[in-house]
């Protein structure tokens, strides 16, 4: 009865034990092909980071329409990404209010380097000084690629105006006592900005007139009915040169080559209302280093190419060009330059 017993006994054991190898090989297979899998894994990820880029289309969002000075310079400046990474970089003009629809859409894309967008201060400065409600913050939305080009701004008078540049409209503004006001694109425009910067800066109160486009303050101008205006300076270069408008000043450190005659901000008195309409490239937030620095090579190549810089004088625009932080550091400046005067003005907009 013993014997039996210790021959189930031993049985049994051997059944257990050869079970619990069955168990323990089977649970080393399993472990073996969790850990390949797994060891596997980060060889794929890395495989799709090192993909190259750009292997499709990259759409550029644009805060305006068509043939205005931010889709022309994109465009131009598209025409050269073309040819140096071998894909289309498409413009796809999104404009209204104030450039938020375009980089509301640019906020909220993939951070993949296929979806750029090509803004101005308004969009990543003053609007959200100017809006009570954003539904994307400029601030962390954005990578900074590289500042493309900028121009100033010029105030005109009317020819019917007693002045003939910037210094005597100071003194005419302290003593007239009629209708004192200027024209420009909109409310919260960047002129219109710059308009409230001046009076801060010289005390004295230049009312504002909004128009839908500029052309449309021209006759208002010419007849008088309308005293000033603040556009950029493609705008009124030809009615300047022509003498049916007087250049008062332009809004930059150095007198243009097409209006030499037309004195500084600077030689007026004023270099604090150095103000510009100035064009960057950014991508949404959290696109990949190296998919930023391949853009600002190829953005920077065309800003210093003899073409480029043609190109860009075509359009009254001067080249700017720099490294990402270098773009993130004159958005702050910006940020600390137009904030205050735009909560001073009391400008908002809904």
């Amino acid at each position: 009865m013993l014997r039996g017993s210790r021959a189930l006994h031993s049985e049994v054991s051997g059944t257990i034990v050869r079970d619990g190898q069955m168990a323990i090989k089977r649970g080393r297979r399993r472990f073996l092909r969790a850990f390949g899998a797994a060891a596997i894994w980060p060889l794929a990820a890395r495989s799709l980071a090192a993909e190259p880029w750009p292997t499709r289309p990259v759409t550029v969002l644009c805060p305006f329409a068509a043939g205005t000075s931010a889709d022309t310079l994109m465009r131009l400046v598209n025409a050269s990404l073309d040819e140096k990474f071998g894909q289309n970089f498409i413009v796809e003009d999104r404009p209204g209010a104030t450039g938020n629809i375009a980089a509301g859409a640019a906020a909220r894309a993939a951070p993949d380097g296929y979806t750029l967008l090509i803004a101005t201060v308004g969009p990543i400065v003053n609007n959200k000084f100017l809006y009570k409600n954003l539904d994307f913050d400029p601030d962390r939305a954005f990578a900074p690629i590289a500042a493309l080009a900028y121009s100033p701004l010029i105030i005109v008078g009317s020819p019917k105006l007693p002045v003939t540049n910037l210094r005597e409209l100071v003194a005419y503004a302290k003593t007239h006592r009629g209708p004192l006001n200027a024209g420009t694109v909109g409310v919260g425009s960047q002129a219109h900005i710059t308009i409230q910067l001046l009076n801060k800066l010289a005390g004295i109160s230049i009312g504002h007139v909004s128009y839908r486009i500029s052309s449309q303050a021209l006759p208002d101008l010419a007849s008088g009915d309308l005293q000033l205006s603040v556009q950029y300076i493609p705008t009124f270069v030809p009615q300047v040169q022509s003498g049916m408008l007087r250049g008062l000043a332009v809004t930059s450190h150095k007198r243009l080559p097409e209006l030499p005659d037309v004195p500084t901000v600077d030689e007026s008195g004023f270099p604090g209302l150095e103000a510009s309409a100035w064009f960057a490239l950014f991508a949404p937030a959290g696109t990949p280093r190296d998919i930023i620095d391949k853009v600002n090579t190829g953005v920077n190549a065309y800003l210093q190419s003899d073409a480029g810089k043609k190109q860009l004088a075509n359009i009254w625009m001067t080249p700017m060009g720099g490294t990402p932080r270098q773009l993130a550091d004159y958005i702050k400046s910006e940020n600390a330059k137009w904030g205050p005067i735009i909560k001073q003005a009391n400008i908002r907009l809904e």
